[in-house]
């Protein structure tokens, strides 16, 4: 890992919240990831079980965690499962974890060795009436692909047909949503990276560079602060392109008198950043560029004084809509014919901004959490309004992540530029 030590409490904390939502005399188990083949011999970059990973900080491949908390002994009540070094293997794949850094790491007190678990698990598994599995049910999954929760569910339903099994994620749907201030401490630290990054940007940008070139900014500025690299792909389309949502190619000339769409966010300790950006290429934004930039910059005000615990996401989206209606209309992307015969399940403003304004952020950047329930103190979201304008090749987004309070939300991003006046006076320096 390139981070410094995490606070093991953030994960300790987790696990408390997640066994205080367990029925009485249950297992939950948890396993990581499969390690993906890509061609010949070599395998992807191991990405960990955002669950797993979640619950006790450990990035390793073949980990598990079991959590048992009416084990009658009691130092089988939480339980990190690692694979056990093997000098060989380290020789070629490099250094795994031993028993008291998995302790010091997770805050977890007993580990035991993946070759030894089969013996052990079985018993427990006896001894339990109700057995907690994962799987993967974010709203925005889009793969058919069976991955190793799915695989590890059927034997265990095969093995053991008669006991009551439930869905772990169910739970962590739940929990996950609500962010601890353990939790928000590592997030701004993503955060802070991301900050500083951009700033970089503003001095390294102008026309004739290549998005391409900015992008590997990007990733230089994270990695020499100690961030694990992207937290996704990021999203550098100058021009047209911008109106792009997931573009991705980042391999045309950045012009002058274009703007530029950047959406890029660091992960550090496991943690996502996402912020948006649009900067005029030349340092300067001219009269309607600035026009349009102004009423996106609204929006994004318009829609962080909105979210607050209690108001729904679809109620929400409506009220930031009917804003962007009022914007579409001063600066002239709608007529007042337009709006007097919209489709009411297909909004006139929805030409020009065409996506969702929030999601929930965390150990992914579209971490999970309610898409209908009303919101909660201790969410974390994005706030991202756009506007993009085809007739005018033209696209705009400014996003921020906002922490929800008691009274309102806390703007994570408040000291990155995102004024109009901000990101010119720095792109003169």
């Amino acid at each position: 890992m390139k981070h410094l030590a995490i606070n093991s409490q953030l994960f300790t904390e987790n696990r408390k919240r997640f066994i205080k939502e367990m029925k009485p005399n249950s297992i939950a188990i948890f396993i990581s990831n499969d390690e993906v083949p890509s061609n010949g011999d070599a395998l992807y970059r191991f990405q960990q079980n955002s669950d797993l990973y979640w619950l006790c900080g450990i990035e390793q491949e073949d980990t598990m965690v079991i959590l048992f908390p009416d084990n009658p002994d009691p130092k089988f009540r939480e339980i990190l499962v690692l694979v056990r070094p093997n000098e060989q293997k380290e020789k070629w794949d490099g250094k795994r974890l031993h028993e008291q850094e998995g302790k010091e790491l997770s805050g977890m007190n007993n580990v035991v060795w993946l070759d030894s678990m089969d013996a052990l698990l079985q018993p427990w598994i006896h001894m339990a009436d109700t057995i907690y599995l994962n799987s993967n049910e974010n709203d925005r999954k889009a793969t058919l692909i069976e991955t190793r929760d799915y695989r590890f569910a059927y034997q265990m339903q095969k093995r053991y047909p008669l006991h009551k099994y439930e869905r772990a994620a169910k739970i962590m749907k739940k929990l996950r949503a609500v962010k601890t201030p353990y939790e928000i401490e590592i997030v701004q630290k993503a955060i802070d990276i991301t900050e500083k990054t951009f700033r970089r940007l503003l001095q390294f940008i102008r026309p004739g560079v290549m998005e391409y070139e900015i992008e590997a900014e990007i990733l230089h500025e994270f990695l020499r602060n100690r961030a694990k690299g992207e937290a996704y792909g990021s999203i550098i389309a100058s021009g047209d392109r911008a109106r792009t949502l997931h573009y991705v190619f980042n391999n045309e000339e950045c012009k002058d008198g274009e703007l530029v769409l950047m959406d890029f966010g660091a992960n550090y300790g496991g943690y996502a950043a996402d912020l948006t950006r649009t900067v005029p290429v030349n340092g300067i934004f001219s009269k309607r560029q600035a026009e349009v930039y102004n009423a996106c910059l609204h929006l994004h005000d318009y829609a962080k004084h909105l979210l607050k615990p209690g108001i729904t996401i679809v109620d929400y989206t409506e009220k930031v809509g009917d804003e962007a209606t009022k914007q579409f209309l001063k600066i002239g992307l709608l007529k007042k014919a337009d709006v007097k015969n919209e489709d009411k399940e297909n909004r006139a403003y929805r030409k020009y901004l065409y996506h969702g304004i929030s999601h929930h952020l965390g150990v992914d950047v579209h971490d999970l959490g309610t898409r209908t329930e009303s919101m909660k103190q201790g969410m974390l979201l994005t706030i991202e309004p756009g506007i993009y304008i085809e007739e005018e090749k033209m696209g705009v987004r400014i996003e921020n992540n906002v922490w929800i309070t008691k009274n309102g939300n806390i703007d994570l991003m408040k000291n990155i530029p995102i004024t109009a006046d901000e990101i010119e006076q720095l792109m003169k320096k």
